[in-house]
């Protein structure tokens, strides 16, 4: 266990490529352990302080698994960029949890690990005990797509990780105006890792590649069959007020589509949620804690409203 409250893993997947995963709390415990999943550039580091608020809980101390995917974190660079795709990252997953233990959990997927989610509902359904989709959902509007696009690959060369953090705060602060200063240094510090003395991308620029390949004028295509393989577990689906990849109108057809759906709203941040703020924190920690006691999740759609910590 390292002093920030973690353990590194790493396991191999089946190409033999080395995958990373931090794993917080107590591996013995009986409790559900929680799996986090990050956006499409992002990896564990951004779940760090829900990891630590659950893996810690007063109460209902649990196992916390962050994963980072092939070309992400700490996980090695794909030679292969068409590997970068959600079906070979649903395999990573299934890898990594059998490797380290975990037979069914809750799954809190941001954006892309939200998309990993609903695939491993089809692939190994008895994986998933609930889920908490992060900004993401079965229609994914184009411009929030153009707008990742035009920066995935292509980030600055800051000198320092403050640097970093002015340049978030500059290109997304009209989208986060909830956000404080030690927001912005978190979300540069998952962002950037230190190689031969220069701070450069947490990620593998190919990953733009897949990007590119896709036809952002045309209709994109629905997942609502893939959302179906979510109706039989519990479901809180959290949106970012100013987000612009998960529409009201498409969070109103998810709650639709599965009657049990819980929602909740983050105030003052866009695509996606960092997932930080102690109301959103408590209520994730209160949704888990409900689903391992077998209740009926009370049906609760707000928009930053503390939940009781369970």
């Amino acid at each position: 266990m390292t002093d920030d409250g973690y353990r590194s893993i790493f396991t191999t997947a089946q190409d033999g490529l080395s995958l990373h995963a931090r794993d917080y709390g107590a591996r013995s415990s009986e409790r559900l352990p929680v799996v986090c999943l990050a956006g499409l550039t992002r990896n564990s580091v951004d779940f760090h302080d829900l990891a630590l608020a659950l893996a810690n809980h007063r109460h209902r101390p649990r196992r916390v698994v962050a994963l980072d995917y092939r070309g992400r974190g700490q996980s090695a660079w794909d030679p292969e960029w068409k590997n970068y795709d959600v079906r070979i990252e649903v395999g990573d997953v299934m890898a990594q949890l059998a490797a380290l233990g975990v037979e069914q959990a809750v799954f809190v997927g941001t954006s892309r690990g939200g998309l990993v989610t609903m695939g491993l509902a089809a692939a190994r359904p008895a994986l998933i005990r609930a889920a908490v989709l992060n900004d993401i959902g079965p229609v994914i509007e184009a411009k929030g797509l153009i707008r990742i696009r035009s920066y995935v690959g292509k980030l600055p060369a800051p000198r320092t990780l403050a640097e970093a953090a002015d340049y978030f705060r500059h290109i997304s602060d009209a989208r986060f105006p909830a956000l404080a200063a030690e927001d912005w240094e978190v979300l540069a510090r998952g962002s950037f890792v230190e190689r031969d003395g220069k701070l450069a991308p947490s990620y593998d620029p190919a990953l733009m590649k897949p990007l590119a390949s896709l036809d952002l004028e045309a209709a994109l295509p629905t997942l609502w069959p893939l959302f179906a393989g979510l109706s039989a577990v519990p479901l809180l689906a959290i949106r970012g007020e100013h987000s612009d990849l998960l529409t009201p109108e498409t969070l109103d057809a998810m709650a639709k589509a599965h009657p049990a759906l819980q929602r909740w709203i983050v105030p003052g941040q866009g695509h996606a949620p960092l997932l930080r703020d102690a109301p959103t924190v408590n209520r994730i920690a209160a949704f888990v804690a409900a689903v391992e006691d077998g209740l009926t999740v009370p049906r609760l759609d707000a928009v930053g409203a503390a939940a009781p910590t369970a």
